[in-house]
């Protein structure tokens, strides 16, 4: 089995609604995102021959994916009343929507599904939000 990995950072803020604790508040993080895909065989010819995917393309679709979310307001759908909503989006804030409560265990599962989608067989998602905590995903 082969495996390549490849990794990109992106900065964001995001709190955790009906979390009692300091992580209920808007706070950030420089959230790393580790994608691995693998094969059972390498490409056999053409221009990939002897790879199992093309790493720049790897590397492009994850920095696309993680640049979604860099210097954003992450907030879970519903998590605000929508007044606050309509202020932050007067304000011209850049607030990224999800339907999750947004932790590392969650865009675990989010890179991991995305990547999936693109066509990749995908081991593994890794997302730390801290250089020491991180959640992995795997099927």
């Amino acid at each position: 089995m082969y495996i390549l990995k490849t990794e990109k950072s992106f900065d964001s803020a995001h709190f955790l609604a009906g979390y009692e604790g300091k992580c209920r508040n808007i706070h950030g993080h420089r959230w790393s995102v580790e994608i691995e895909v693998k094969s059972e065989e390498l490409v056999k010819d053409g221009q990939l021959r002897g790879m199992c995917v093309d790493f720049s393309t790897l590397k492009s679709q994850l920095e696309q994916e993680t640049d979604f979310f860099d210097h954003a307001l992450i907030i879970e759908k519903g998590a605000l009343m929508e007044k606050t909503m309509e202020m932050l989006k007067e304000e011209k804030f850049n607030l990224k929507i999800v339907d999750f409560r947004p932790t590392a265990e969650n865009f675990a599962r989010y890179f991991y599904d995305r990547f999936k989608a693109m066509g990749y067989q995908v081991n593994k998602a890794t997302v730390y939000e801290t250089p020491s905590n991180c959640a992995v995903y795997c099927e």
